[in-house]
């Protein structure tokens, strides 16, 4: 069943996200209002790796008030190319350059309520070509174990969703493949 958009107006804009209330039908003709979040630039990520090792960055956020390890990740520029993007995010935010960056997944983080999807992509091949351009991203960059991921998962040190998405999908689904 589906549910049908019959009229939208914008609430609130900005260059970082945009709100949206939309005058949705339902199925059963009943009309409501829902909120709809958007973001005006595509967001994309990158899985390092390095033979048996992720690159991750040691990070606070501030919205969530929280500590943890995460993948890089940061939006497009209007124009980029997504796998470019996401090699020049790995490169600002790491130090490293990876010479080669492949679709991993692509999927919408917040499908009941937001446009916002992320393309994940897997970066290897990697040369560190300096330091972080942005020191702000992170305290710190390491290379960590692969075998690692899930119990730093389950101990609650990788939280972030496109991180969490990411990675799960390149041990769980991508990487079996390859073997």
């Amino acid at each position: 069943m589906r549910w049908l958009v019959r009229g939208t107006q914008a609430v609130f804009q900005s260059p970082w996200v945009e709100v949206w209330l939309d005058d949705v039908e339902l199925p059963n003709g009943q009309h409501i209002e829902h909120y709809n979040l958007k973001f005006p630039r595509p967001s994309v990520t990158a899985v390092v790796v390095d033979q048996d090792r992720t690159l991750l960055l040691w990070r606070h956020r501030h919205i969530t008030d929280s500590w943890g390890w995460e993948i890089p990740a940061g939006w497009a520029d209007p124009g980029e190319d997504l796998a470019e993007a996401a090699a020049r995010e790995v490169r600002e935010e790491t130090g490293y350059q990876p010479r080669s960056i492949e679709p991993l997944t692509t999927y919408n983080a917040l499908s009941g309520i937001s446009t916002m999807r992320f393309n994940a992509f897997l970066a290897t091949d990697v040369v560190q070509t300096g330091e972080p351009v942005d020191k702000s991203e992170s305290s710190r960059v390491e290379w960590m174990p692969l075998a690692e991921v899930p119990k730093l998962a389950a101990i609650g040190q990788i939280t972030d969703g496109p991180s969490l998405t990411a990675l799960s999908y390149y041990l769980g689904i991508y990487r079996p493949q390859q073997l």
